[in-house]
């Protein structure tokens, strides 16, 4: 199992939580004149590395709010857990 700190709640078991995807995906300012395959890129198209991965979670059956989570992709490895609007940590690989 999982453990995952909230930074709101504290440490909590996985089921608590659900993956919202990839974090820091900003919409495009001007969405009203992208053509089809560049609003189809915006939405769908997503990096899945091997390695360092920075997502966005929320704390579903706790405070309900939303946070990050840099997490290596292999080993499952929770790098950093930070709040939305915070700066992502860097990371090798």
């Amino acid at each position: 199992m999982l453990l995952i700190t909230c930074p709101w709640c504290g440490v909590r078991e996985e089921h608590e939580f659900a993956c919202g995807g990839e974090a820091h995906i900003v919409r495009p300012l001007d969405s009203h004149t992208l053509d089809d395959a560049e609003w189809a890129d915006y939405v769908f198209m997503r990096r899945n590395p091997k390695g360092v991965q920075y997502e966005r979670w929320v704390h579903n059956d706790g405070c309900r709010r939303w946070f990050n989570m840099a997490r290596h992709t292999v080993s499952h490895e929770i790098l950093a857990i930070y709040k939305v609007g915070e700066p992502k940590p860097e990371f090798e690989g």
